[in-house]
């Protein structure tokens, strides 16, 4: 066998690979991430008690919102990374910002997982937020399983739910569970394919019952119709049929779990389903051809960088997806994009704030790769073969700003401190070339609140945004370079430099933008980047 080829099953490496789940959990705001995040966690055993991680300041850290500016308004709007072990699988949870303003954030985070968990509040159905998140998904093929989250609040009818989530998302759905009352009469769920019922006050103790045992029912929750509700339970089980791995797999097929995260109920359920039905790695498609998990070669990709999480010490880390092979501590590899040799002597696996040493990780696992500016968003890293994953596209700006300075003594700080935090991307950063101050563009205001609260936290740095005299930006370019050269040159007080130094066209309006193309149909104005992990 060469070392491309993908390992047996029955290898000890194809074994380590077989036994990640690696997911995301995406949500409109308020619908119940947060929580859920921290009962998944509990579970995994990654904490002890539920709610201790709000309750005690010592233990802050071991939340998954941990910037200042996330707590102060109850928000995510930065990916953390949690690993932990449960019933034999290692999961790796990335949890996805909540706020659209991050969205660029969320879309890098979903090119990492193999799976995600859709949380809808029983109360909202699908909201604007998820209806983006779940469009993202499907253009990668993401299998989703839905939680429908607040069971125990009044809310709308299951079968309502269901048939807007087929209607909605064009997704079919098959109830794994199915609540046994509503809001105050919330009793417990019944569990189809185990035929048991789980009691919102004993979730621990599985209550073996047929779905149509009216004595059963009337016993577990006598405040409720038990006749209405086996006649319920049993039109459930015939009109939705069977579940069906590969429908799921495909992205065709959601399985429907119910529950409360706040009470801490059906998140085990949830739990079991993703460690029986969420995908391994899967394989992923490179510039030139297929990469398996289960090959020997260490193949991976940054998707996320994030500075600064312990304040004590300004840090930096890389967060990469491994796409194939075994990472063991001290290794060495390449960096696509320089040609360049690392050694990784220090990778890390996450729980929030918390870090361990990863002696050794396989595909499917993130870890953190600390670094001095060495790795960017999108970085390809390999044992020597020349290959790069697919890109990860950055979207044109929706808000430009202008930065200023009240001390311009520290000019140079401040052009430090956008660098990095355009590399993490937390906005993006554009140079003018005609020398005039700083230009930030974000997608949403939210972003320019986190880039002053970040700047003057990290970096000592009090500035004031005001407004550009820009409304949009477009990466340009153009089959003939004396082209390109001519339209900059022509336009010299509209041209900027991104991150990569590649030229931006700055528009005053639509209209300038159109006037100027229809004056240069040489030039191409893309609002979408590619960003080559290579």
């Amino acid at each position: 066998m060469n070392d491309l080829s993908p390992h047996p099953a029955t290898s000890p490496l194809a074994h380590e690979v077989e036994r990640r789940r690696t997911f995301a959990i995406i949500s409109h705001p308020d619908a119940g991430k947060t929580t859920l995040t921290e009962k998944l966690l509990l579970f995994g055993g990654a904490i002890q008690l539920a709610g201790q991680v709000k309750a005690k300041a010592d233990r802050r850290n071991t939340r998954s919102d941990w910037m200042s500016i996330e707590r102060e308004r109850g928000i995510s709007v930065v990916t953390s990374v949690m690993t932990f072990e449960h019933g034999g699988l290692v999961f790796n949870l990335l949890d996805t910002p909540g706020h659209e303003d991050f969205s660029e954030d969320t879309y890098r985070t979903l090119t990492a997982v193999d799976s995600a968990v859709m949380v809808i509040d029983a109360a909202k159905g699908i909201e604007a937020r998820t209806r983006k998140l779940f469009e993202v998904c499907r253009l990668r093929d993401i299998p989703i399983i839905t939680f429908i989250n607040k069971m125990d609040r009044e809310g709308r009818d299951p079968f309502e739910l269901l048939d807007e989530i087929e209607k909605t998302l064009a997704l079919a759905t098959v109830p794994m569970t199915w609540p046994i009352g509503r809001g105050r009469d919330f009793a417990g769920t019944y569990d189809f394919a185990a035929r048991h019922v789980r009691l919102v006050d004993r979730d621990e103790d599985a209550v073996p019952m047929a779905a149509d045992d009216v004595a059963g029912i009337a016993r577990i929750a006598p405040r409720l119709d038990a006749a209405a509700t086996a006649e319920e339970l049993s039109l459930v089980q015939e009109a939705c049929g069977d579940f069906n791995l590969r429908a799921f797999r495909e992205g065709h097929l959601t399985p429907v779990f119910f529950g409360s995260a706040i009470k801490n109920f059906g998140v085990g359920d949830l739990l079991k389903g993703l460690g029986d039905h969420a995908p391994a790695p899967r394989d992923q498609a490179a510039s030139s051809r297929v990469v398996h998990a289960t090959e020997d070669r260490l193949s991976a990709f940054v998707f996320k960088i994030q500075a600064n999480m312990d304040p004590n010490h300004r840090d930096r880390i890389a967060f990469a997806r491994l796409c194939s092979g075994k990472l063991t501590r001290g290794m060495r590899v390449k960096l696509m994009r320089t040609g360049k040799s690392m050694s990784l002597n220090a990778p890390q696996f996450f729980f929030a704030q918390d870090r361990a040493l990863a002696e050794e990780a396989y595909a499917g696992d993130v870890v953190g790769i600390p670094n001095h500016g060495a790795l960017r968003i999108g970085d390809t890293l390999t044992e020597n073969e020349d290959i790069t994953f697919l890109g990860v596209p950055s979207f044109a700006p929706e808000i430009l700003r202008r930065v200023r300075l009240p001390d311009a003594m520290k000019a140079k700080k401040l052009k430090d401190a956008l660098q990095d935090l355009a590399e993490e991307g937390v906005v993006q950063s554009f140079r003018p070339r005609d020398g005039s101050p700083a230009l930030v563009g974000v997608v949403g205001a939210l972003q320019l609140d986190v880039l002053q609260n970040r700047l003057e936290a990290e970096y000592g740095l009090e500035i004031r945004f005001e407004p550009s005299e820009f409304a949009l930006a477009r990466w340009i370019s153009a089959e003939n370079r004396a082209d390109l050269d001519k339209f900059v040159a022509a336009n010299a007080f509209s041209i900027a430099d991104d991150l990569d130094g590649d030229p931006v066209f700055m528009a005053k309006s639509a209209f300038d933008l159109r006037y100027r193309g229809e004056q240069a149909p040489a030039i191409r104005f893309a609002d979408i980047k590619d960003v080559k992990r290579g």
